[in-house]
């Protein structure tokens, strides 16, 4: 028996004791750093036992080997000496002819000892033909047995196998195994996602993980009749510093893979954020906090699975099978000297016309750019080599920025992107040394997706897309603006720089990114309007975005502000560009329709300030008195005039602007409908941006909002803004933004229970408090994310003259703003303006607060109590 069980415990054969004891022993000295090639120790382990189960076999002598010879041959991972900590055991039993009654006994002597010892083991018994015609049908056998490796057993059966393999399959069938593998690959790539911009990396199967190197490995052994690593070296697909290059970046990939499966307890490939933190302390990183630990570390991960994704698109290209587009090839030729096209790439003539005329390195890109054709391996390699040309000097020449603002100002509409080019090749930061700080820079958060350098890329690429599409999302403005404005060429060179700051500081990077771009802009001797415009976009790029997310737009003085700012026109629709770009290039936490809406009416009201100057105080009446005049106009009798001009009396100005005269109407309708009743209510549809505005009209009341809050947030009713309104015959009107409930299908259904809950709650049937704390024991948190960031209260009594502005940041769960209002409410606070809003990975709840006699709260003690009532009823973090 290969296992027995004494007082509880599991007893393993003696191989399986020394193999289990052997990979402990191994783990803990990987996990000491003092093992070197853990792969390699561990698949030795791994052969030891087979060899030594082999020579000590029962059942062997029964099978007879000189009549029925027989071999062990490793497979995938183990085949390929890539033994993790947690890999799979693939193993095939390969018999010359038929397989014996005797392999059964003889695989359950071998493997049943490692399913003990708790090893995942992948096993098949076959004959040399079974396997070859199996591998000519089924792709997914022959892949393993691209990595067949000999073992124990028969050698002579294992070459015997490896030339039918070669002779019968693969050299018939080449091209159509390599496409396969390809496509196969590019399958994965679509599900898991390019692992050199995600947060969330898939170290094996995301482009840039380990199945490029396979693909590679598989693509040159079949085609190239390469037998390992090492021969892309000696057979010059790379270059001596690519070569170790691209070893550190595999044993940097491997070790955190080993060390994930080592954490995990399992075999896992994919790098959560719930084990960055220790896995970074695991490595070694060190930082100010946990948080720039892992940002270094995944800084680093990233650097290098990118190339491993760049060695691996360069290897296909090489290889004549990266497509780079489909149909028939245009013919294209370059008219630039030194420069070539050779079988639709773009290469140097030779390298010492680099070395006669350096231009030639930022021309190339540029004729890249015109001609839509990708740059040669050797031409990357060759800008490499000598972007060492690229200094002061040169970064200041006109030809070479006039070349550069081609390729910044051209739209990207083909397979591949220049500008990520420039970035691969390291020219680009060779021309741009201040961008070096951002490079596989990492935002540790769940808002981020990219790392900076590529988010300033794909800003980039955004704006260039407005001028290519009739529309963005269900926004055509943008593209609108794109076409007509004058300066494109200062917003995309903002746009390339406006987080560049990120490199020296997470906070308040937009002012360090400012002087940073002015003293480049200086040094390339732009002209000072220029500078002036480039560092204003940068240092600004968060202004509009920030306001129409926390701010009121319906106050006079919130668009005062930005339109101050701002100063002119052509600024203000170059930030509105660089601000759509820079939300939908961060992704899809920062950009959606309820964002596109309002950052499109802040620059509307914004820009009709600057057109027109900001509104005097007789505009103000006169808009107000319009308003006026359409509701009184509605009256059909002198009676239900009357009774008009007398509700006029109860409004306060702020509501009067704030409402069109069809709101009024509707509100005052409402406000008649009343009646006796605690509360009337109206509910309607916005189909274009999927929301609905509900309209509470009702007897105020201490902590009416948050009672109203309550109810929705226990129907799972998201709110994303309120208007507070109370009129001076004790009606309040809170009007509120939300989304629609979960299921639409019985919508109608779940409004009516949300007018029975807020029914009950107003009668004080219904303790909102208590139910809100049942929902919260049913609510799941979303796991697998980042550490959090502390909660966080600011008070601000500079921005509004006339409330106080509460900014709370902090973690959305079930009842948050049912327990923010409530505090307000108990610390003897109106509130008249909620705003929710995203920053990072955090929630920004906004409230314009009064205390009950209508004035700001700006004493400090007053401030200290805000804080401290609001942080009383966050959760811990």
């Amino acid at each position: 028996m290969s296992v027995s069980e004494k007082n509880g415990k599991i007893s393993l054969s003696p191989a399986a004791a020394d193999l289990y004891t052997g990979k402990a022993r191994l783990i803990k000295q990987f996990l000491k750093g003092s093992v070197s090639d853990f792969l390699l120790e561990h698949t030795r382990l791994m052969d030891n036992y087979f060899r030594e189960r082999y020579e000590k076999s029962v059942v062997g002598p029964f099978i007879d080997i000189s009549k029925k010879p027989y071999v062990v041959i490793a497979l995938g991972g183990y085949g390929r000496e890539e033994q993790c900590v947690h890999s799979d055991v693939d193993v095939l039993f390969l018999f010359d002819q038929a397989v014996p009654d005797e392999a059964e006994p003889l695989m359950r002597e071998m493997i049943y000892p490692l399913w003990d010892a708790g090893l995942d083991v992948g096993h098949a018994t076959r004959s040399l033909e079974e396997t070859v015609q199996g591998a000519n049908e089924d792709m997914d056998i022959l892949t393993p047995l691209l990595d067949a490796r000999f073992v124990c057993g028969i050698s002579s059966l294992y070459t015997k196998l490896v030339d039918q393999l070669h002779e019968r399959i693969l050299k018939v069938r080449a091209d159509d195994i390599i496409a396969w593998l390809m496509e196969r690959n590019k399958k994965r790539h679509d599900r898991f996602g390019d692992s050199t911009n995600l947060l969330e990396p898939n170290l094996k199967d995301g482009q840039g993980g380990l199945r490029d190197y396979h693909t590679m490995l598989w693509i040159a052994r079949i085609k190239l009749g390469l037998k390992n690593f090492q021969d892309f070296k000696y057979q010059g697909f790379l270059l001596q510093d690519e070569f170790h290059r691209f070893s550190n970046s595999l044993k940097f990939i491997w070790n955190v893979r080993n060390q994930l499966h080592e954490l995990t307890g399992r075999k896992c490939d994919q790098l959560h954020f719930e084990y960055q933190i220790r896995l970074a302390r695991a490595l070694k990183y060190k930082g100010i906090n946990d948080h720039e630990s892992v940002e270094k570390f995944l800084g680093d991960l990233h650097s290098k699975m990118s190339f491993v994704k760049q060695q691996y698109l360069m290897f296909l290209s090489e290889t004549g099978y990266l497509r780079q587009g489909r149909g028939r090839k245009k013919i294209v030729t370059c008219k630039i000297e030194g420069l070539n096209v050779n079988r639709g790439q773009l290469e140097f003539s030779t390298a010492e016309k680099i070395l006669e005329d350096p231009l030639l390195l930022m021309q190339i890109f540029e004729e890249s750019t015109r001609l839509k054709i990708p740059l040669s391996v050797s031409a990357k390699r060759l800008v490499r080599e000598f972007k060492f040309l690229v200094n002061d000097r040169y970064r200041k020449g006109k030809d070479v920025i006039k070349s550069f603002e081609k390729i910044l100002i051209t739209p990207d509409n083909t397979g591949f992107n220049v500008l990520t080019e420039m970035l691969n090749t390291g020219f680009l930061v060779q021309f741009i040394p201040e961008l070096s700080s951002i490079i596989n820079k990492i935002q540790y958060d769940e808002y981020h997706i990219f790392p900076v350098d590529k988010h300033v890329l794909r800003t980039v690429q955004t704006i260039k897309s407005f001028g290519e599409l009739d529309t963005v999302s269900s926004d055509s403005l943008p593209v609108k603006l794109y076409k007509k404005m004058s300066g494109k060429k200062l917003l995309l060179w903002a746009a390339l720089l406006h987080d560049i700051g990120k490199g020296k500081s997470s906070s308040g990077h937009a002012e360090v990114g400012a002087e940073i771009t002015r003293n480049l802009l200086e040094r390339m001797e732009f002209k000072p309007k220029q500078i002036e415009t480039v560092s204003f976009l940068v240092e600004k790029h968060l202004l509009l975005i920030k306001t129409a997310t926390r701010r009121d737009l319906n106050d006079e003085e919130t668009t005062l502000v930005c339109a101050r700012k701002i100063q002119n026109t052509n600024r203000l629709t170059m930030l509105y560009l660089l601000t759509v770009a820079d939300s939908i290039a961060t992704g899809p936490k920062a950009w959606n329709e309820w964002t596109a809406s309002l950052l499109k009416n802040l620059y509307y009201k914004v820009m009709d300030i600057l057109e027109k100057g900001e509104l005097a105080s007789y505009e103000v009446v006169e808009s107000i008195e319009r308003k006026k005049t359409g509701v009184l106009d509605s009256a059909k009798t002198e009676e239900q005039r009357n009774d008009l001009e007398k509700n006029f009396k109860f409004m306060s100005p702020r509501y009067l602007l704030y409402a069109e005269t069809d709101d009024i109407l509707r509100h005052l309708s409402l406000f008649k409908s009343l009646g006796d009743d605690d509360f009337a209510w109206d509910i309607a549809g916005e189909p274009d941006d999927n929301t609905r505005t509900v309209t509470v009209c009702a007897k105020d009341r201490p902590g009416l909002f948050s009672r109203i809050a309550g109810v929705f947030t226990l129907n799972s009713i998201d709110i994303l803004d309120v208007q507070v309104f109370t009129w001076r015959n004790k009606v309040a009107l809170d009007i509120f933004k939300v989304m629609p409930p979960p299921d639409r299908i019985f919508e109608n259904e779940r409004w009516a229970r949300v007018r029975n809950h807020l029914v009950d709650s107003l009668a004080g049937k219904k303790d909102l408090k208590k139910a809100l704390e049942k929902k919260m024991k049913s609510y799941k948190p979303v796991q697998n994310r980042v550490k959090r960031r502390p909660h966080r209260v600011d008070v601000d009594n500079k921005s509004s003259s006339f409330f106080t502005i509460i900014d709370v940041f902090t973690y959305d769960f079930p009842g948050l703003l049912f327990a923010i209002t409530d505090a307000l409410f108990r610390s003897a606070l109106d509130v008249s303006v909620a705003k929710i809003a995203t920053k990072v990975d955090q929630v920004v709840d906004v409230f314009y607060v009064r205390d009950l006699n209508g004035e700001k709260v700006d004493t400090p003690e007053q401030v200290e109590a805000i804080k401290s009532a609001i942080l009383n009823v966050l959760p811990e973090i």
